[in-house]
């Protein structure tokens, strides 16, 4: 007797998961805004226009155009000459994500002192093989008014902000620029510690931007990026022993 061979199985087909039309528009005119096709300010077709070409209703197009406008890809404008213009992404869309992430993470202080360790020596010795005389001045004037800021310590705090953002742009690397701007609100937070930024603080973290500005005005990228980490590292410790905080408390981004 000859053995019947087992039935073949039918085909089996896992759920599809069709995307909507308006996450696919919005993939789209996404690509083609990043890929560089459209340049900074060019306007789309107008709504109409852009039912008509792509076949899709009305409520559809508004909502890929919606989603454009949360990522900062497209400006909605108003009224008369109005519609949906190009944005390329800048150091604006960069410092919100980081926010966003800061806030909604719910990152802890340590991982922020971490951060700064890791990239702020980088800047500063991209800084000292790439910076200007420019950017000599801005560094000197930002460590002027962080010496004039004498016992007013908001004011101590934006003239530090302003030096370190000051040496990442002297580094002309686009994304630490972005990157250190992104994280100024983080960093302006995390060092507003009244029992902590008294006159002797004060004084050496003046003595420490000089340093650091010194070599990067002698095109120093060795000693910038060793004294750096020193002032960055240093300041961590020192602002761990007083500070009881564990995460990084950020206010709502203002409009």
């Amino acid at each position: 007797m000859t053995d019947t061979p087992p039935p073949t199985p039918a085909p089996r087909f896992e759920p599809l998961t069709v995307p909507k039309a308006s996450d696919v528009l919005a993939a789209e005119v996404r690509e083609r805004i990043l890929s560089g096709e459209f340049d900074e300010g060019t306007a789309l077709p107008p709504e109409r226009q852009l039912v008509e070409q792509t076949g899709l209703s009305r409520a559809t197009v508004r909502e890929a155009l919606r989603v454009l406008e949360v990522e900062r890809l497209v400006e909605i404008r108003p009224g008369r000459g109005g519609g949906a213009f190009v944005r390329r992404p800048g150091r604006d869309s960069l410092a919100s994500t980081v926010r966003l992430v800061i806030r909604g993470q719910r990152i802890r202080l340590e991982a922020l002192h971490e951060t700064r360790e890791a990239i702020e020596p980088a800047c500063a010795a991209l800084a000292a093989r790439r910076r200007t005389d420019s950017d000599l001045a801005e560094l000197d004037a930002a460590h002027a008014e962080l010496v004039g800021a004498g016992t007013d310590v908001p004011r101590f705090l934006r003239a530090n902000i302003r030096w370190h953002n000051a040496v990442a742009r002297a580094g002309d690397n686009e994304l630490l620029i972005g990157f250190m701007g992104a994280l100024s609100q983080s960093i302006h937070a995390s060092t507003d510690l009244a029992q902590f930024l008294d006159a002797g603080i004060r004084r050496l973290t003046a003595h420490a931007h000089a340093r650091v500005t010194e070599a990067i005005r002698a095109r120093d990228a060795a000693a910038a990026h060793r004294r750096m980490s020193r002032h960055v590292c240093g300041f961590a410790r020192a602002a761990t022993e007083v500070d009881g905080r564990e995460l990084v408390a950020l206010p709502e981004a203002e409009d």
